[in-house]
């Protein structure tokens, strides 16, 4: 495309005596000085960075607006006549992102509105009060979601999570950084809990902002392909949002406690030293397993006089500490696990009636043991123990 001369050419040529057609004064409206000073910093910013301006999120504020300037001026016959003779890049070649608005104007209020970002002060230089889309789309890629086909196979995990939250194996827990969402994660969000199922490839922009893609399944039988970045600003921006912490977050069983650390009680393990048929023919697996908050000692003491406690002294064979978790919860968790080796016995109490305790249980110590770790591990998940093989299996296991 030829290039007009400018009037420094024009004495140039003067000078080497070479006859310049006078031109003509061209008399421009403001709309057209606007449109023509506009194309002209796209193209200042084009020679800057060696690329026309493009659409992202991720890109600086400004190159948003001049990439949005000159989708306008590509669309609009006016716009377009007046920027040809200036376009030395090819600026006018490129296709056009659409944005549909119903207003030609291409003034920079308009162009960010375009943009979807509100502009509260007068100009475009005071970008103080700009607040970007960023902040609202976290809250529409909460509430854009498509239904989960195979929801049924995330089911499960969300009634276990509630489970180990009613039990006190895991917590809830104010949101604080990226490094926290990662696959296999819960959080709540928007009142609802949500399982980030599938993190794709970590990206970084130019800007040196990490990212991903993820497929995020909610409790309600929804899921969202979000970005990590849509789903962090939703948790900060929501001031109930949390973050629900592993079952092996924080010690629940230990010799040794940190700051913070909340004491709980202790979890017992005694054997009963009753002569009661049933109890001396099996007296190395007849376990009482329970649950306190003050010193199994004290726990113990008069022993003999309490059907709990089969109206015998007891030997305590295990003891551990726990720390941040409901103890009721935890024992009922425990006993429900054992359930099917819950030993059926019957004493009379002092006063000469029947009492059927129910804390024993006619299970070895080792899987007992077992169970404890696997509390503190987090794969208690839905077992329970198997009596005629002696072991902890899953439900449903054969």
């Amino acid at each position: 495309m030829a290039k007009e001369f400018t009037q420094e050419d024009d004495a140039l040529l003067a000078e080497l005596g070479v006859e310049v057609e006078a031109k003509k004064a061209v008399s421009r409206t403001p709309r057209e000085e606007r449109i023509i000073a506009g194309f002209e910093e796209i193209q200042r910013f084009t020679e800057e960075h060696g690329r026309a301006p493009q659409h992202s999120e991720d890109r600086d504020i400004f190159e948003r607006l001049y990439a949005v300037r000159l989708d306008r001026i590509r669309e609009l016959t006016e716009c377009r006549e007046l920027a040809d003779s200036l376009d030395h890049q090819g600026l006018l070649t490129g296709s056009a992102h659409k944005f549909p608005t119903d207003t030609e104007e291409l003034n920079d209020d308009a162009l960010l509105a375009e943009l979807g970002i509100e502009v509260e002060a007068p100009t475009i230089t005071e970008l103080k009060h700009v607040r970007s889309t960023a902040e609202k789309k976290a809250a529409e890629d909460i509430a854009n979601r498509d239904r989960c086909e195979d929801f049924d196979t995330f089911k499960p995990l969300f009634e276990q999570v509630q489970k180990e939250l009613d039990i006190g194996l895991r917590d809830t827990r104010p949101f604080e950084m990226k490094a926290e969402i990662e696959k296999g994660r819960f959080f709540i969000v928007s009142g609802q809990k949500a399982y980030v199922a599938e993190k794709g490839e970590i990206t970084t922009t130019e800007h040196g902002r990490t990212d991903a893609r993820l497929r995020v399944i909610f409790d309600n039988g929804t899921e969202s392909n979000m970005l990590m970045r849509s789903l962090q600003r939703a948790l900060n921006k929501d001031e109930a949002g949390r973050r629900i912490t592993e079952p092996t977050a924080g010690p629940l069983f230990s010799d040794q406690t940190i700051d913070g650390d909340e004491a709980s009680g202790t979890i017992y393990v005694l054997r009963s030293k009753a002569d009661h048929p049933l109890v001396t023919e099996n007296r190395e697996l007849v376990h009482k397993i329970g649950v306190t908050n003050m010193s199994v000692e004290k726990r113990i003491a008069g022993a003999h006089l309490q059907p709990t406690f089969l109206m015998a002294n007891v030997e305590i064979v295990a003891t551990y500490e726990l720390y941040n978790i409901n103890r009721t919860k935890l024992e009922n968790l425990i006993h429900r696990i054992f359930e099917p080796a819950r030993l059926e016995i019957e004493i009379m109490d002092r006063f000469g009636r029947p009492v059927a305790p129910r804390e024993w249980f006619l299970v070895p110590l080792f899987v007992i043991e077992e169970a404890v770790d696997r509390i503190k591990d987090g794969t208690i998940r839905d077992c329970v123990y198997d009596p005629r093989h002696a072991r902890l299996k899953r439900r449903g296991e054969s």
